[in-house]
């Protein structure tokens, strides 16, 4: 494989050499850092769209294996670990979505824009914050590294994954009272370490909005 070098500037003072192989993913040179390192190996990284067990039945990353983060969210998740250290030790985080190329959601969006999946999607011309690195799709593991029961998978897309109406699908038997403290378990390390919830997905936080987002990070191309 070609090896490319570049020369990086940083802060305009700090300069630097690197090089990498034409196949390698391209994170690390956006200015995003690897969770599993910054963690020293605690947040576990299941990347569901480097494997066929998706939505989608296709592996969108190809050789894309490590979960990366704008370093101030990387840093936020690895505070959300250390709170769920005290709370429950010997339990990690496992990520299963990080930051995410505008290359590959735009391969995404090929597959679903005329289905009715299309809604759980964002449109490349729109993007999504998983394009700028502020958003991670998260879970938790036991101590055995057997993952929490939430009531749905990561990934499914129907109404019993929204955080939104918990308390009626416990009212109805849809969600157990082990499965909903699980995912208040989650939902309350990943926003005391500073990440914000959505009302659509429970694996779904987010560091910024888009507009705060696009102001801040450039887009992963």
């Amino acid at each position: 494989m070609r090896e490319i070098t570049k020369t990086l500037i940083l802060a305009g003072w700090l300069v630097f050499s690197i090089s990498w192989t034409k196949t390698s993913p391209i994170f690390p040179y956006q200015g995003l850092v690897d969770v599993s390192e910054l963690s020293e190996g605690r947040i576990l990284v299941r990347l569901i769209y480097s494997t066929t067990n998706n939505f989608l039945g296709e592996d969108v990353y190809g050789d894309l294996e490590k979960a990366y983060l704008v370093l101030e969210a990387a840093q936020r998740l690895v505070a959300a670990q250390n709170l769920l250290e005290q709370k429950r030790p010997g339990y990690r985080i496992v990520v299963y979505d990080a930051a995410r190329p505008l290359s590959v959601q735009r391969k995404m969006w090929e597959k679903v824009k005329n289905t009715p999946q299309s809604i759980y999607v964002a449109s490349p011309e729109r993007g999504s914050l998983h394009n700028y690195g502020v958003a991670v799709d998260v879970s938790l593991v036991d101590e055995t590294g057997q993952e929490l029961d939430m009531g749905t998978p990561v990934d499914f897309f129907g109404e019993l994954a929204s955080p939104k109406y918990e308390k009626r699908f416990l009212q109805d038997g849809r969600l157990s009272q082990t499965q909903l403290s699980n995912r208040l378990l989650l939902r309350e390390i990943m926003i005391q370490a500073g990440f914000s919830p959505i009302e659509t997905e429970w694996w779904h936080f987010q560091m910024y909005g888009r507009e705060e987002a696009r102001k801040r990070y450039p887009i992963i191309p």
